[in-house]
């Protein structure tokens, strides 16, 4: 009987041992191993942001698309795309429902704090468009008492309130009103139908909106110094977010990333290799 219990006891240490081994092992795992291990990659985007992500004939297309259909042609992996609000797209990448974020994110300082960017994949310094003819809106200082639109929880939103605070203190004054949107698209239809003023976003996605209805709409000018868009992983996944830059680098100095830009944008943006990120990012 004794014999037995001991038996017992050790065969019940051993698959406790081996548990707890294989729960470490597991712990262990980087996400880029989990990906390369299982065959799958899982990355959440915002398809309204076009030309960046944008849905065409049911299918996500766009800048950001090829880049990403590159990156995982080299992995060797089965993509899933998920399509999501933009609201939850950065808390969606910590809650680890997806890999990481293939949509583009301003590089901010708040957010490098919290989040490992990668290298740029294209400008976005903040700009504004008003509709063609417009002279009431000549420069951005005449966006005092006016009705702008952008965003909700966008780098545009944040940018908006910061240019908001600087016209006050300025004299100027602030907006007449500032209105959020779900989406982009959302905010340049509310321009074209004249419930804003002012629509604020990202200067690439503005330009090709102007190239194909120039009649409508027209640029002003930017409301921040320079600043890029991003793809982002979780903190701790910084092999991940090295392994995506180095790909972006390579796409960048092989010419792949010109030939999008001009497919895309019909205009070329610098992708730098460094001092994109501000003090203290990840």
């Amino acid at each position: 009987m004794s014999t037995i219990i001991e038996n017992i006891r050790k065969y019940g240490l051993l698959v406790i041992t081996v548990l707890v081994a294989n729960t470490i092992a597991a712990s262990a795992e980087t996400t880029l191993e989990k990906i390369k291990q299982t065959g799958k990659v899982t990355v959440g985007t915002e398809a309204a942001f076009p030309p960046f992500e944008f849905v065409e004939d049911g299918k996500i297309v766009g800048y950001g698309k090829d880049i990403l259909d590159t990156i995982v042609a080299d992995l060797g992996v089965e993509l899933n795309q998920l399509d999501l609000p933009w609201q939850g797209i950065l808390p969606g990448v910590l809650a680890g429902k997806f890999d990481f974020v293939a949509t583009s994110v301003t590089i901010k300082p708040d957010r490098a704090k919290k989040y490992a960017f990668t290298v740029p994949i294209a400008e976005g310094t903040t700009w504004i468009m008003k509709r063609k003819g417009d002279t009431s809106v000549m420069s951005v200082g005449d966006m005092a008492g006016k009705v702008v639109g952008t965003q909700l929880a966008s780098g545009n939103e944040a940018a908006s309130r910061a240019f908001e605070e600087d016209l006050k203190a300025k004299g100027l004054g602030g907006f007449g009103e500032l209105k959020l949107f779900t989406s982009y698209p959302e905010v340049t239809l509310a321009l074209a139908n004249g419930t804003l003023d002012v629509a604020v976003q990202n200067l690439p996605n503005l330009a090709v909106i102007i190239q194909k209805q120039p009649d409508l709409f027209e640029l002003v000018g930017p409301i921040t110094d320079t600043s890029y868009l991003a793809w982002v992983t979780r903190p701790e996944d910084t092999d991940l977010r090295d392994y995506l830059s180095d790909q972006i680098l390579k796409m960048r100095d092989s010419g792949k990333i010109d030939e999008l830009q001009d497919k895309w944008f019909g205009f070329k943006m610098k992708i730098p290799s460094d001092g994109y990120l501000p003090e203290g990012a990840l």
